[in-house]
């Protein structure tokens, strides 16, 4: 059995565990001494596992770290426990003073669930703020499944470790960047992205509505992307491509006879008067209700996706004529021209009065 699947074994072990554990002493003996141990080594022999080992801090004698890994008759790994209900981000600054006083060169802090692990990769000899690695075990990455195999007794190797280390840490820290990006992106991400294909003037009212549309465009791209993976895992391996039967030539249908939806483009321009909107109406609706509908000759802003509940229209496929339109009580529509999309903004009273309606 390689270490892959003993540590998918030993997560399962520990997660039907962890409920049935009501002290950081129990922690220590089934979930952490267990992992020690399934890294290879002894925690039974002093000379591999040291228990209680005691890392003076200027004059505070007797400071002790919950276990020390050995090798060569020094520390390697420093390791610091907490219950398995404890939160590790009260606890990195104890870890940082033992390590600062020893000679190892690795520190793990974990609560039998979580491990993080820790070296010098900023200061020699002083320990980073930020672990460059952890290891979920009710949610396992495969990536920092191989790169704990490095601290495996019959693998250990320091420089290697190092040298994946910097890596590591920077990639753990440029995915939190991403997914803080992707759940909401900041001004200066939507003006990277929309500056190529917008040849307006980027003002603080352009960036406020195109970061909708910025988080909409990434939300879709994922879903493309996971759409396309599980499309190929899915296609039977080696499989030919169908050939796609003959058909008789025929003449290419005039424009007329194609589908009304298939006509049918929804610009940028009409999603960035969209999310105008929307940022207008937002401290009084709850933006989720308010959507859209794209038809041929206007675009509809409504409440609740229902045309019955009319907030405005846009008329935008003509440079010369664009004009932002309210629908009445009597359901006759009163239009007003626009030069630009910022003129929307003078027209904010009118379309909190058409939502106020339906809220």
């Amino acid at each position: 059995m390689d270490f892959k699947d003993t540590l998918k074994q030993f997560c399962d072990r520990v997660v039907k565990l962890k409920d049935s554990i009501h002290t950081e002493e129990a922690t220590k003996n089934a979930l952490i001494m267990p992992f020690i141990q399934m890294l290879g080594y002894d925690v039974f022999n002093p000379l591999e596992v040291v228990p209680e080992y005691v890392c003076d801090i200027g004059t505070k004698k007797g400071e002790k770290i919950d276990y020390a890994i050995m090798r060569d008759g020094q520390p390697s790994i420093l390791i610091e426990c907490k219950h398995w209900r404890g939160d590790l981000n009260l606890y990195d600054g104890q870890l940082l003073r033992y390590f600062h006083v020893s000679k190892a060169k690795f520190g793990i802090l974990t609560n039998g669930l979580v491990y993080r692990f820790y070296t010098d990769l900023e200061t020699p000899n002083k320990m980073d703020e930020v672990p460059f690695l952890e290891l979920d075990l009710e949610n396992p990455k495969d990536v920092a499944v191989e790169a704990v195999k490095l601290f495996a007794k019959s693998y250990f190797d320091a420089e290697k470790i190092l040298d994946s280390a910097s890596e590591l840490k920077y990639t753990s820290e440029i995915k939190q960047i991403l997914r803080r990006e992707f759940s909401t992106p900041s001004p200066e991400l939507v003006r990277l992205l929309v500056k190529p294909v917008y040849d307006k003037v980027l003002t603080a009212r352009a960036i406020e509505a195109f970061t909708g549309i910025v988080k909409a465009s990434i939300d879709a791209h994922i879903n493309d992307t996971i759409s396309d993976r599980l499309g190929l895992a899915m296609k039977p391996q080696g499989a030919a491509p169908a050939a796609a039967p003959e058909e008789p030539a025929k003449e290419e249908a005039p424009a007329a006879a194609q589908s009304v939806k298939d006509r049918i483009v929804t610009t940028a321009e009409e999603l960035e008067a969209f999310y105008i909107v929307k940022s207008i109406l937002r401290n009084e609706i709850d933006p989720e209700r308010i959507t859209y509908r794209d038809s041929l000759s206007y675009f509809a802003i409504f409440l609740d996706d229902n045309n019955r509940r009319p907030v405005c229209r846009m008329y935008l496929n003509s440079p010369s004529n664009k004009k932002i339109a309210f629908i009445g009580e009597d359901r006759k529509e009163v239009g007003h021209r626009i030069e630009s999309l910022d003129d929307i903004y003078t027209h904010s009273e009118q379309i909190l009065v058409s939502a106020r309606r339906f809220a």
